[in-house]
């Protein structure tokens, strides 16, 4: 059962696009799930929280130049990358809240499917579960900030309202979760195997709600609505890999950290979005999102399996051997 359940998990892009797909041209079986977003999300955070122990944050002693390098790019190139191409497809003429829903999804931290990714990359698995949970939880004040930062030059924002709601549904439910793995891990092991399943069910729904919701926003707004979030993440996998290459990271650190800069929690984004913005189009770049990072990091994921990264012995100080030399 916990291998049928673990294959389910894995399967989540194609989850994604299936029942993205449906609710694009059959929004009535995905819109009942509006009033369940918040909830939802709790699901998330809540089972990320159970994967944690309080020994995990001592890890990131153990590898912390790779660790800052990569939450330093993850809230540096996506939200840069976000408000660049907002600005170059000119969302904002289209409708301003396109504009600001693009850039609030670049400035959220890394989401859970990236571990997954990870994985299946043969990158650094634990890594890529430290800079979720570091980020995550820079993300409480960082995603507001950047946010207000970003978005403030198009429209009036409220970085406190933003701050509280991230507040609540990031450190609430991890925190919950961290506990109960600490004072009730039978609990967690009975759970284990199929809590990761029903995290991906939520994301799904959240994503396939939202894009039910805003069916005809997708369809009416032409070619600058769907190539926004695909060349943002397509940017932002590209250029987190050699960001970190630059930095004389080693190939698995760098797979992490493009993996990570390039998966960003869309639910989270969705559900900042859906309560900052209420009655506006600023969800449907989010939704968009979680839909193509998923399937490009599944198809990045797919390459770098085949072609599998020497033996992580170091976090890259001194080697240079097959580093990219950026100096010049």
């Amino acid at each position: 059962m916990s291998r049928l359940f673990f294959n389910l998990t894995n399967a989540f892009p194609l989850w994604v696009l299936i029942f993205s797909t449906i609710a694009l041209f059959y929004p009535a079986a995905f819109v009942w799930f509006l009033p369940y977003i918040p909830i939802g999300l709790g699901i998330i955070m809540l089972g990320m929280g159970m994967t944690l122990t309080f020994s995990d944050f001592k890890d990131v002693l153990k590898m912390p130049r790779a660790a800052v390098i990569g939450v330093i790019c993850q809230f540096t190139i996506m939200p840069f990358l976000g408000y660049s191409i907002a600005r170059l497809l000119g969302l904002e003429k289209i409708d301003p809240h396109l504009a600001v829903g693009l850039i609030l999804v670049a400035c959220c931290p890394g989401g859970t499917a990236s571990n997954v990714i990870a994985y299946l990359a043969r990158a650094n698995v634990a890594l890529s579960v430290l800079m979720t949970v570091v980020s995550t939880f820079a993300a409480i004040l960082l995603t507001p900030l950047l946010t207000k930062v970003l978005v403030g030059t198009m429209l009036e924002v409220s970085a406190m309202k933003l701050f509280l709601d991230t507040l609540q549904v990031v450190l609430l439910p991890v925190v919950a979760g961290l506990l109960i793995n600490r004072f009730a891990p039978k609990v967690v092991k009975q759970v284990t195997p199929f809590s990761p399943f029903v995290s991906v069910v939520a994301i799904v729904l959240i994503v396939a709600c939202i894009i039910g919701l805003k069916n005809e926003v997708i369809l009416g707004s032409g070619w600058r609505l769907l190539a926004a979030p695909a060349l943002l993440h397509i940017s932002a996998f590209t250029v987190g890999y050699f960001a970190a290459r630059c930095l004389r990271l080693s190939e698995s650190a760098s797979r992490t950290i493009s993996i990570e800069v390039g998966m960003q929690n869309s639910g989270l984004g969705t559900y900042l979005a859906n309560n900052n913005f209420k009655g506006t189009n600023a969800a449907v770049p989010c939704a968009i999102s979680a839909v193509y990072h998923c399937l490009i990091g599944s198809v990045i994921a797919g390459i770098w399996r085949i072609k599998s990264p020497k033996p992580d012995e170091e976090i890259l100080l001194g080697d240079r051997d097959g580093q990219p030399d950026c100096s010049s």
